[in-house]
């Protein structure tokens, strides 16, 4: 899996991602949703032959990029503790 920045602003940022499924999508999605400094955390999904998945993150304070660091950690954490 490839990410790129799309598009970042103070408060905001769109992630491209290469080659993922929804596998991978929905769970980041959910733990940005639960991330109590995320305002808004969207999956924005066109043709998956002619562009690339995307999300589109907005937050309440602090910086975008952090809230997906701590959304990949807690996926991260999560199925390590599974595999065990």
């Amino acid at each position: 899996m490839q990410t790129y920045v799309v598009e970042k602003t103070d408060k905001s940022i769109k992630v491209g991602f290469k080659d993922v499924n929804l596998t991978m999508i929905a769970p980041l999605i959910k733990a940005l949703d639960d991330d109590k400094d995320v305002e808004i955390a969207r999956f924005i999904d066109k043709h998956p032959e002619l562009s690339d998945r995307q999300i589109y993150v907005e937050v309440k304070k602090g910086k975008p990029e952090d809230a997906l660091d701590r959304a990949f950690k807690k996926i991260s954490e999560y199925y390590s503790a599974v595999n065990e």
